[in-house]
């Protein structure tokens, strides 16, 4: 047990050595919260969406901007697209699970507000679905997904491409730059 323990710890530490030698996604990061800045600054709001684990971290992130991250400031308006059993079973029941974001983004985005995607694969039917409606309705598109980004990757402004092929190692990085964007966000918005 102790050596597998150690090989996880090494494969996280260099999946995270590799992030932070990684100019461009330092830049990826700061244009993805002035994205969600420009949009919040004019009346409108961010959506989460992902499945599995990844939808866990949308609610997660749309939770540490409605109530707070690290200090209490007024609450931001962010929705997870994930957690309304019964629009979720409705779409999924009239349209098929494929429709399951795309839906809600119709019902709910508007031009100039945020859609975060999370797939490890970038390749989630119902994920690329959502990001193809954004992009329709001018809302922009964040996404997070493994190195290789899939068919996700051209459909966002900024994509988040985690440098490994193993589902822990891409989680471990998206739970990280979504935190990162909740504290900056927190931060411009409402500076100490």
């Amino acid at each position: 047990m102790k050596q597998f323990i150690d090989a996880e710890f090494s494969k996280t530490l260099d999946n995270f050595n590799r992030m932070a030698a990684d100019v461009a996604l330092k830049d990826e990061i700061v244009r993805a919260v002035e994205l969600c800045l420009a949009s919040l600054r004019s009346d409108g709001k961010i959506l989460f969406a992902g499945n599995g684990g990844s939808a866990a971290d949308a609610q997660h992130w749309a939770g540490e901007l409605v109530s707070r991250f690290y200090y209490d400031r007024p609450g931001l308006p962010a929705i997870a697209l994930t957690t309304d059993t019964s629009i979720l079973t409705a779409i999924g029941n009239d349209y098929g699970y494929d429709y399951t974001f795309a839906r809600q983004v119709e019902a709910l985005g508007r031009r100039g507000d945020v859609l975060v995607v999370i797939s490890t694969s970038g390749n989630s039917p119902n994920i690329l679905r959502a990001a193809q409606a954004a992009r329709d309705r001018g809302i922009y598109v964040i996404g997070f997904t493994g190195q290789g980004g899939g068919k996700l990757a051209p459909l966002c402004d900024v994509c988040f491409r985690i440098p490994s092929d193993e589902t822990p190692r891409i989680q471990e990085g998206h739970e990280f730059i979504g935190h990162l964007l909740c504290a900056l966000i927190e931060a411009e918005m409402y500076p100490r």
